[in-house]
């Protein structure tokens, strides 16, 4: 289908919405994604049609929702290109899905003097739980650095790795810069050097390739609410020689194969990973949003969003004492931004008094915001149904608080 901005707007039923009388410019996709009618239409669907408890039912409703459970299991292996379903874990959120590899691969590799890597721009999900996996195992916490432009440092990362280096895990886009890191690329140093690498997809999944064999990522984090999805629902995919290797995050239903008052076996993938009752319809409802962007040639997406990102960026450097900060060359969807003489949070709370969504802050970010000299910023992220016309809207809203605080 070709992309038709106002046919895609229609299909959110969120943006009709208005705040203070005004249009609402939702800006604030990179924090959660607005969801298509087809979705809210899904999970409707489950709850008045097949709610049931998976898996182990023997009725009618337990074998529609099983189906429907393990289909979109099936459909998120294809988007992401896994080479199994089985490679597919489904978790909360991104941040679940982060600590369970920390967790588990932590407890089966990682001894006291290993070490782990992390870069500077991650967000706080894929910084602490490794942080606390290195406290738990007596490893080494290594930290990779960015330069101004909002790049890392890869003279710096090849110099990091070493026989010692037992994981390394960073974001393929920042979420407060909005660089899109070069992970293939970082992924096959890490390699060369005997490492794993996890990849938090969690900005980058909706907007750019998300290949797991192309990219050659040993795991792959991301959350459902982010791609359009609900809440409620990530996926960690895992290499099958990983997932088989690792031991299970948490007990539970689901997750055995036989239990005895001396020992437990444990169920194949991916229910090994998946104890207790699941979110069955966070899937179905994820599945669909993969299914909604499915039908979009993905370049057109791309094209789309970066043009509006491009004229963000071209706007918003009209304007007096305005600071862009993430200037890589290789950017999406972000635009992190203060101005002078105006706090952030203010600047956040004026625009939404005239219905412009952003968000203010550190973005769970410090690190970032410690190597900026900043303690927060205003940022608007995008998706798949903002406008250039949105973009003035948030121009026009920013002169005028300009105005109003005599700036």
């Amino acid at each position: 289908m070709t992309f038709n901005i106002d046919k895609v707007r229609s299909d959110f039923p969120i943006l009709q919405t208005k705040i203070n009388g005004k249009p609402l410019v939702y800006l604030d996709n990179g924090a959660t994604t607005q969801k298509p009618q087809s979705v809210i239409d899904a999970i409707t669907d489950y709850y008045t049609h097949s709610n049931a408890n998976i898996h182990r039912g023997t009725h009618h409703l337990s074998n529609v929702a099983t189906e429907a459970h393990e289909n979109a299991r099936k459909t998120v292996q294809a988007y992401i290109n896994a080479a199994h379903d089985h490679e597919v874990i489904f978790t909360r959120s991104t941040t679940e899905s982060v600590n369970l590899v920390a967790f588990s691969f932590g407890q089966a590799f990682v001894k006291p003097g290993d070490e782990v890597i992390v870069t500077a721009m991650e967000h706080h999900s894929n910084f602490v739980p490794w942080q606390m996996m290195c406290e738990r195992q007596g490893a080494k916490f290594r930290v990779v650095p960015f330069d101004e432009k909002g790049d890392l440092r890869l003279d710096i990362l090849a110099n990091m790795l070493n026989e010692k280096t037992r994981i390394l895990a960073f974001n393929h886009v920042s979420n407060s810069l909005g660089t899109i890191n070069p992970a293939k690329q970082i992924i096959q140093m890490a390699h060369e050097a005997g490492v794993a690498v996890l990849v938090d997809a969690a900005q980058s999944v909706q907007h750019i390739e998300h290949d797991v064999q192309a990219l050659d990522a040993d795991f792959y984090a991301f959350s459902g609410h982010k791609i359009y999805g609900p809440t409620g629902i990530g996926v960690l995919y895992g290499k099958e020689k990983w997932l088989d290797a690792l031991p299970p995050y948490q007990g539970g239903g689901e997750m055995i194969d036989i239990v005895t008052e001396t020992h437990t076996t444990y169920n194949k993938l991916p229910f090994k990973f998946e104890a207790g009752t699941p979110n069955v319809v966070g899937p179905i409802g994820l599945a669909v949003a993969i299914e909604y962007l499915n039908q979009f040639d993905f370049d057109e997406i791309r094209e789309h969003e970066d043009d509006v990102l491009e004229y963000g960026r071209e706007r918003l450097n009209e304007i007096p004492g305005l600071t862009i900060y993430g200037n890589s060359e290789h950017r999406t969807s972000i635009l992190a931004f203060n101005i002078t003489g105006i706090h952030h949070y203010d600047l956040g709370t004026l625009l939404d008094t005239q219905g412009i969504a952003v968000r203010t802050g550190h973005h769970c970010t410090q690190p970032v915001m410690a190597a900026l000299g900043v303690d927060g910023t205003v940022r608007a992220s995008l998706g798949i149904y903002n406008t250039k016309a949105e973009i003035d809207a948030m121009i026009e809203a920013i002169y005028k608080v300009r105005k109003m605080l005599g700036r």
